[in-house]
């Protein structure tokens, strides 16, 4: 495992949620998740993160994604095979 300090905002409901910690297993990352509630009028922590509140949301140091397919080519690049 690659310890990355990543975060994940996620819910285990979320198919798109599902793709991004898919993508982080193939490539063996260590991570953190934060599950939020369904309702997003109180995903707060979501918004103060992103200023929005869909998921995911993944945080990897200074970098701020919130959508699968901007996220999954990111740790593709970041972290795939070199």
């Amino acid at each position: 495992m690659t310890d990355t300090g990543i975060v994940l905002y996620q819910a285990e409901w979320c198919h798109y949620c599902a793709r991004v910690r898919s993508k982080m297993t193939d490539l063996l990352l260590d991570y953190k998740t934060v599950n939020v509630p369904h309702d997003h009028a109180s995903r707060d922590i979501v918004k103060q993160v992103s200023g929005q509140t869909g998921i995911p949301v993944m945080v990897d140091g200074d970098t701020i994604l919130d959508d699968d397919d901007t996220i999954i080519p990111y740790l593709e690049k970041k972290y795939g095979k070199k």
